[in-house]
């Protein structure tokens, strides 16, 4: 015989399962979709660009989930063959960084266009928004080449009305306190100069 008094347990118990799921409901899940750079290449995971986004968002009250779905050496193609199976987490936007390993192999612009439109593409089909973070192609390569790589990412954040943070090293790179040995990737202070850049987009693309 059920009592008065379990009655009002089950029924609190059913309110705070619902609270809990709607809750759920509310967190805004981010995919990080890149490279060595948003991996966190030769730093502490918990010094690592995705960890350090989420506490910083986190620590301004939105609710949010990063997942991170970056591999370090991945080029353009690479991330074109995985980005089906890395939206099997249902992300409600994703930071697509990808691009810089394909400027350090000097590969065609074209492919590598042809590569992040067809991510793109894939990702408007299911609806998800994205923070484009652009690259700068090496110098050493040329104007020519400098200048049709460069471009890809404007013409991609034109073509798919996504927002776009021009370089994602911006205020980092050539600056020897803010990386690692190699001169390439970003150490923790470096991780946290891009974040303090980057925060108000993305901050602008969750709301």
């Amino acid at each position: 015989m059920i009592t008065f008094f379990s009655k009002l347990l089950l029924i609190a118990a059913t309110i705070s399962i619902v609270s809990v799921s709607q809750a759920n409901e509310n967190i805004k899940k981010i995919l990080i979709f890149g490279d060595s750079l948003t991996a966190g290449y030769g730093l502490e995971q918990e010094d690592a660009f995705p960890a350090k986004l989420e506490r910083s968002l986190k620590l301004m009250g939105k609710s949010v989930k990063i997942i991170s779905s970056s591999v370090s050496g991945d080029t353009s193609s690479g991330g074109n063959n995985r980005i089906l199976w890395a939206l099997s987490d249902k992300p409600d936007v994703v930071i697509l960084e990808l691009g810089a390993n394909d400027g350090l192999r000097g590969i065609e612009p074209k492919v590598t266009y042809y590569n992040l439109y067809s991510i793109m593409e894939k990702l408007r089909r299911n609806n998800i928004k994205v923070l484009i973070a652009g690259m700068l192609a090496p110098p050493n390569l040329g104007k020519e080449y400098g200048k049709e790589f460069n471009r890809i990412y404007t013409r991609l954040s034109n073509e798919f009305n996504s927002q776009l943070y021009p370089f994602f090293l911006d205020g980092v790179v050539n600056k020897p306190h803010l990386n690692q040995p190699d001169g390439i990737h970003p150490n923790e202070a470096g991780v946290e100069e891009i974040i303090k850049r980057m925060l108000p987009m993305v901050i602008n693309l969750i709301n």
